[in-house]
């Protein structure tokens, strides 16, 4: 059973870092889903796709993989790079792309 460790992403709607600066361990999957033919729901017998651990650091959740003995891949740390935007850019006489309303 393999194991993904990674950072979640910030919420694109929102400009707050919340819920980003934490790791998760997730289960990957082992079986596919299956769709229920009267309902048409999807299903899986795999368990542990449910579970969703969350650690203060990345160290951390690879501490607990290793005592659990779960072989474990890390994705590495996105981090976005900020866009200055500043309103007076709008109105330069120089732009590619004139400003129209």
């Amino acid at each position: 059973m393999t194991a993904l460790i990674f950072s979640p992403a910030r919420n694109a709607m929102q400009s707050g870092k919340g819920k980003s600066k934490h790791w998760v361990l997730i289960h990957e999957r082992t079986s596919g889903r299956n769709i229920d033919p009267l309902m048409g729901y999807s299903s899986s017998s795999d368990m542990n796709a449910q579970v969703r651990l969350t650690f203060e650091t990345q160290e951390a959740a690879e501490e607990y993989a290793k005592r659990q003995g779960l072989a474990y891949r890390v994705e590495a740390n996105h981090t976005a790079t900020p866009k200055r935007a500043v309103y007076t850019d709008n109105f330069q006489s120089d732009r590619k792309v004139p400003w129209t309303h």
